[in-house]
């Protein structure tokens, strides 16, 4: 029964000196770090990823994974206030479930954040490149890049991703200098995302043609495999959508470094997710209506291409270096929830606790940041964008359906403890959104549920040899 022992809602709250971090952050802080979390490679690059496996069809594949996120986002918001410690769902789980799935859902949570950063930062290399050439077009100013540069070694001439490996650790070194600098420049640059997309669906929008929605779902409903060994539909696009949506769980990782939690992380989850919807249904229609997905789906920077191909080359211009200034704030974000993941899980000895030492200067763990760093940048730096989103997903989707379960499971088991956000219908709530995370799972290839298994299997193995018999639960 050690595998199931249980950290009390009351103790997740109380560290030790030296482990503990500053309440820096207040609601405007929190939404802008949704924002600038969900706002990013999703809709400015995946949208061409989603469209290739949909087709116009993908505007039910985002409907469909910000019904599911919508849910998870409401179980968020509930337990957050309860528990406004860093950890996210890992905490949770630790607390409803049990040590043996709190390690994997942090196991899981460790691959999310790791493969976000490193997705985010080969999507940004993309708009990079591509704003290089443009100068290079337009001014006859040749600073591109080297092919081997530009891309990982699965692109014909590409070896490595330089400008993804920079953008990395310019975050990280910008995280490490403090929580509150870093959250204040996230909100001003998430402005300017949000105005870019403004203007793609102002200059968009206008030229909506009704026969670029036809076929409409050319690949049915369901995923399946088509000829070319690509597994397509509206479920498989959601599958990877589901990427464009999840950035929210970012915000209850920063339960512990908010200055009033029972107010501000419900504000912050709740209103980022119901902004961010809006603003991708609105973008999604514009840019299936103003051309052919099969023009777009395969460029690695879409919204740009559509407004070249609109003959709008300013708006392209200005989304480029929109997207190439701010997509950053994903990156900050993510790589923000990874530290935190890895600095609570080393707190409570699942992990070294060397890992889980506080910058007496700026108040963050840099040890963590540091390591997170190292590992996500050297995986950008060869991976493909849409192979590391799938799996990025799966580690998204075991962490939903805990908490999920979580949200149900301390209902019955704490019924009289105080709740400063009350989900709405939770015994619905809470198993919709479990089993519609479930069903986006199965929806993902075959091939990235294989490697979140063998992530899995390895997890395990590390934690009977190390964690179980080192957590500070069992001391």
């Amino acid at each position: 029964m050690s595998l199931l022992r249980r950290k009390s809602l009351d103790s997740v709250t109380v560290h030790e000196a030296g482990r503990r971090l500053v309440p820096t952050l207040s609601w405007p802080h929190l939404i802008a770090l949704g924002i600038g979390a969900i706002v990013g490679t999703g809709i400015y690059t995946l949208i061409g990823v989603g469209a290739n496996l949909a087709g116009p069809a993908v505007l039910i594949s985002f409907a469909i994974a910000g019904a599911v996120c919508a849910c998870a986002a409401l179980a968020y918001a509930e337990l957050s206030t309860m528990m406004p410690a860093a950890g996210s769902a890992y905490t949770y789980s630790y607390s409803a479930l049990g040590e043996v799935f709190a390690w994997v859902v942090g196991w899981s949570l460790i691959l999310e954040y790791s493969l976000v950063v490193s997705t985010v930062a080969v999507g940004w290399s993309g708009y990079f490149v591509g704003f290089l050439e443009w100068i290079h077009t337009q001014f006859g100013i040749d600073i591109t890049l080297p092919a081997a540069l530009a891309a990982g070694p699965h692109v014909a001439g590409g070896f490595i991703n330089l400008p993804a490996i920079i953008i990395t650790w310019l975050v990280a070194l910008m995280l490490m200098a403090g929580t509150k600098e870093s959250a204040t420049l996230n909100a001003i640059l998430v402005v300017f995302k949000l105005i870019a997309l403004a203007v793609f669906v102002a200059v968009a929008l206008p030229a909506f043609d009704p026969a670029n929605l036809q076929p409409f779902m050319p690949y049915g409903f369901a995923k399946s495999l088509g000829s070319d060994g690509v597994e397509r539909g509206v479920m498989a696009a959601a599958a990877i959508i589901f990427f464009a949506f999840y950035g929210f769980d970012a915000i209850s990782t920063a339960a512990e470094e908010t200055k009033n939690p029972a107010r501000d992380l419900s504000i912050g989850i709740i209103g980022s997710m119901i902004g961010c919807t809006i603003v991708y249904v609105l973008v999604a229609l514009a840019a299936v209506g103003a051309m052919s997905y099969a023009v777009f789906g395969h460029s690695a920077e879409p919204l740009a291409l559509i407004m070249r191909e609109l003959g709008s080359p300013k708006a392209a211009m200005f989304i480029g270096v929109v997207a190439i200034i701010a997509l950053p704030t994903v990156l900050l974000a993510f790589l923000y929830g990874q530290s935190r993941i890895f600095f609570v899980m080393s707190r409570d000895g699942l992990l070294p606790r060397g890992l889980s030492k506080v910058n007496a200067r700026t108040g963050t763990p840099v040890a963590t940041t540091l390591f997170t760093a190292v590992v996500v940048s050297a995986l950008a730096g060869v991976a493909r964008l849409d192979e590391i989103a799938a799996l990025a997903n799966a580690g998204t989707l075991a962490a939903f359906t805990a908490v999920g379960i979580c949200l149900v499971v301390l209902r019955v088991r704490e019924p009289n403890r105080e709740r400063s956000f009350r989900t709405p219908l939770a015994f619905v709530v809470g198993p919709l959104a479990a089993l519609g995370c479930i069903y986006l799972f199965i929806s993902l290839p075959h091939t990235t549920q294989l490697y979140f298994l063998i992530w899995n299997v390895v997890g395990l193995m590390l934690y009977f040899l190390y964690s179980r018999r080192n957590a500070l639960i069992a001391k």
